[in-house]
């Protein structure tokens, strides 16, 4: 194997295992195993702490480990959050608190920007921390990853500062974001003037703008135990054997 990740190319596997699971109303207990397998792997051989403090998602390339977080692998907070009920009553917290380091991780990948938006990727090496020391990935492309992360930190703790980081983030999409036809990425977060692409990304209709709207609604708008977002964030019912027990529609 010569790259393995939790980013562009990985993130949905790892994700549909949880989700598969959740989604057969918690039956299928072979993407059980093997998302709680998964799960231990990537905190052994990818999951790392800086000197800083900051925990984050690495990228394991050609044998070697590449001190790498990108904008995808964000979800990763949300993930193991929604996930972590279901573990083992003995690593429940503990998965919790990851979450919640992730979270944190991202959210700081935002905040030392000059524009308080995330990088595409951000880096661990270098005497730098959750910063993008490359042109090539100081850009953003209105991604979700980050805020889905804090809506389902914010559903499972409601600690108040995932709704206040989520807020800091709409100001700085309409403040450096939004152009006369919509919404556009930017090219250099780390330049304090806005450089737009003039792309509108589609899933900033279908993602970045739904779990805004869902962090800042009640628990009872598509609650967890009757839905479930693909990766696409698309609602999907949980398959109930009692079919009376089920979401007759989307209110």
């Amino acid at each position: 194997v010569n790259h393995v990740s939790v980013g562009g190319l990985g993130d949905s596997f790892y994700e549909y295992l949880l989700k598969a699971w959740l989604m057969s109303d918690k039956t299928d207990e072979e993407g059980k195993k093997m998302y709680y397998d998964a799960l231990q792997a990537i905190e052994t051989n990818l999951m790392r702490k800086s000197s800083g403090g900051l925990t984050y998602i690495a990228e394991w390339k050609v044998g070697l480990l590449e001190h790498k977080m990108g904008h995808l692998t964000c979800f990763a907070g949300g993930m193991i959050a929604l996930g972590a009920d279901g573990a083992p009553s003995d690593k429940t917290g503990h998965q919790m608190e990851q979450a919640a380091e992730i979270a944190r991780t991202c959210h700081e990948s935002y905040a030392r920007t000059a524009l308080k938006l995330g990088p595409e990727a951000f880096r661990f090496d270098g005497g730098v921390e959750a910063i993008a020391t490359r042109q090539n990935e100081k850009y953003f492309i209105l991604r979700p990853e980050v805020i889905e992360t804090y809506m389902y930190m914010w559903r499972f703790t409601h600690d108040p500062k995932y709704r206040e980081w989520g807020w800091e983030a709409v100001q700085a999409l309409e403040q450096h974001c939004k152009v006369e036809g919509g919404y556009s990425g930017v090219r250099d977060v780390y330049a304090p003037t806005p450089n737009h692409d003039d792309v509108q990304q589609s899933f900033y209709l279908a993602e970045t703008l739904k779990y805004l709207y869902l962090l800042f609604s009640d628990d009872d708008h598509l609650p967890f135990e009757h839905w479930v977002f693909n990766t696409e964030a698309h609602p999907l019912p949980v398959i109930r054997k009692d079919k009376t027990d089920r979401p007759n529609d989307v209110e």
